[in-house]
């Protein structure tokens, strides 16, 4: 039996892909469950359309996080903090402390979470930090860490 998936199932394929499987397996699981439906003319013809319409998104998104990735990776942002005698910080520059920074020095709204820290700052000066702004897209901002006045 055809049937067109309507959402990931292990070790059959993706959302969209058409299958053959066998009629209990369709009947008394893959229908019931709403995992998948029979595949007419008309669905098949869906199924295309929506997978078309998903490429082209996917693609938009990754032309968009390039094109935001260059303005990005022009930036740098100062971070100032506290610190101790020796020039010591209280505690470290955290990726929420960079992107307040980010929105407030450049009006970048950028979520904590995409920003990448290999080890964390607890230090005065520059470092390089890695923000991820798509599965495939990464830009390097610059981060200066200075002392309050």
């Amino acid at each position: 039996m055809k049937l067109i998936l309507q959402q990931e199932v292990k070790k059959l394929g993706k959302k969209g892909d058409v299958i053959e499987v066998s009629e209990g397996y369709a009947r008394n699981y893959l229908l019931p469950q709403k995992l998948a439906i029979a595949a007419t003319a008309t669905n098949v013809n869906t199924a295309i359309q929506q997978k078309e319409a998903e490429a082209r998104k996917t693609k938009r998104l990754l032309e968009e996080a390039q094109m935001y990735a260059a303005q990005i990776g022009k930036l740098t942002v100062q971070v100032t903090v506290k610190t101790g005698e020796g020039g010591k910080l209280f505690g470290s520059v955290t990726s929420k402390d960079i992107a307040d920074a980010l929105q407030a020095q450049h009006g970048v709204e950028l979520d904590k979470r995409k920003i990448e820290l290999k080890d964390s700052i607890k230090a005065l000066g520059e470092y390089p930090v890695t923000v991820k702004l798509h599965p495939e897209i990464s830009a390097q901002i610059q981060v200066q860490v200075t002392t309050v006045q």
